[in-house]
C-alpha cells in the first residue's frame, strides 16, 4: 500500500444553539444519533480520520456553545483553524439569519484563509422548512462557500459534506512527515537530593 498523504486539520462548527451541531459530529465521527442530546457547555472534542482522494484528512473538530453565554469563547476555538462549519436548522428561519452573524465573526477574526461550509440541518423535516434550499445556496455563494443540506437523524449528506470540505483544502497545505528532533533536559536545580518525591505530580 502506498503512503498517504497527511492533513490535520482543525474545524469549528458554529451556529445557534438546538441546530443540530453535536448530532452532526455525531453521526460523522460514530455514525450513531443521540435524540436525547444535551447542550455542549464550553465546546467539546471530537476526531476522526478520513481518506478523500489518496489523501489522508486527521480532522480535529471543535463543537462549540450556541448559547449566546458562551460566544465569546468561539473566538479561542476557531484561531488556527483550517475550516469552519457554519449549521443552522431549516426548520428555523432565525437560525439561518445568525448564522451570517457567525460569518461575519469570522470573517473578521478568524484565519484569512479559513473554508467555509454551510449545513442546513435536520433536513428530514421538509415539511416544516423555512430557508429554502436555493436562499441559502445563493447565500453561500456569496461568500464562497460550500452549500450541503444534512440530516443528523438519517445521515444524509453528513459524510459528502466532509469530503466535498477536504476537497476544498488547499493542496499546499498538506502536511509532510517531520524528521525526528531530540531535547535534552537540563536539571538546574541546586543541590537537589537524589530521589526526592514530587509530593504534586
Amino acid at each position: 500500500m502506498s503512503s498517504l498523504s497527511l492533513r490535520e486539520v482543525k474545524l469549528c462548527l458554529l451556529g445557534d444553539a438546538g441546530v443540530g451541531k453535536s448530532s452532526l459530529v455525531l453521526r460523522f465521527v460514530a455514525d450513531s444519533f443521540n435524540e436525547n442530546s444535551e447542550s455542549t457547555i464550553g465546546a467539546s472534542f471530537m476526531s476522526k480520520t478520513l481518506i478523500v482522494e489518496d489523501q489522508t484528512f486527521k480532522y480535529q473538530i471543535w463543537d462549540t456553545a450556541g448559547q449566546e453565554k458562551y460566544r465569546g469563547l468561539a473566538p479561542m476555538y476557531y484561531r488556527n483553524a483550517a475550516a469552519a462549519i457554519i449549521v443552522y436548522e431549516i426548520t428555523r428561519k432565525q437560525s439561518f439569519e445568525a448564522l451570517k452573524h457567525w460569518v461575519k465573526e469570522l470573517r473578521q477574526f478568524g484565519p484569512s484563509n479559513i473554508i467555509l461550509a454551510i449545513a442546513g440541518n435536520k433536513s428530514d423535516l421538509e415539511s416544516q422548512r423555512q430557508v429554502s434550499s436555493d436562499e441559502a445556496k445563493e447565500y453561500a455563494d456569496s461568500i464562497d462557500a460550500l452549500f450541503v443540506e444534512t440530516s443528523a437523524l438519517t445521515a444524509d449528506n453528513v459524510s459528502y459534506l466532509f469530503e466535498a470540505l477536504s476537497k476544498r483544502l488547499p493542496q499546499e497545505s498538506i502536511a509532510q512527515p517531520k524528521p525526528a528532533s531530540t531535547v535534552q533536559l537540563v536539571d538546574e536545580t541546586p543541590n537537589k537530593p537524589k530521589n526526592e518525591k514530587c509530593g504534586a505530580c
